[in-house]
């Protein structure tokens, strides 16, 4: 039972289910986002459903509008997500320069080094 209770409380099964629940609800955001974007693609050129259209008797309409929903769909997350999460990680946790002139051989001199002080 303790070995239950303790993979219940571990750090990344809660975190896990955290940004499960919090995608599932972002889901619906950024959903209605694009049925806004696809309303006004359908402002400026018609209706923004293709499911309809079906040149020579091929019925490609519903996979056009699923095309041009999921590249919607992908620049929405990218340029309202994506990008600002990496600049807010740049400006608030800074990677660490890399050391100057280390090489592969010494740093794992370095870490030899050390874990043969430990023991």
């Amino acid at each position: 039972m303790s070995g239950f209770k303790k993979f219940l409380l571990q750090g990344d099964l809660v975190a896990l289910a955290v940004a499960f629940i919090i995608g599932g609800a972002f889901a619906t955001v950024v959903k209605s986002l694009v049925a806004v974007i696809m309303d006004l693609i359908g402002k400026a050129g018609g209706t923004p459903n293709f499911s309809s259209y079906t040149p020579h008797g091929v019925h490609v309409g519903a996979f056009i509008t699923a095309l041009i929903s999921f590249v919607i769909l992908a620049a929405v997350v990218y340029f309202f997500i994506v990008v600002p999460y990496t600049r807010a990680k740049e400006r608030f946790f800074p990677t660490p320069p890399a050391a100057e002139g280390a090489t592969t051989e010494s740093l794992l001199a370095e870490i030899r080094d050390l874990l043969a002080a430990r023991q």
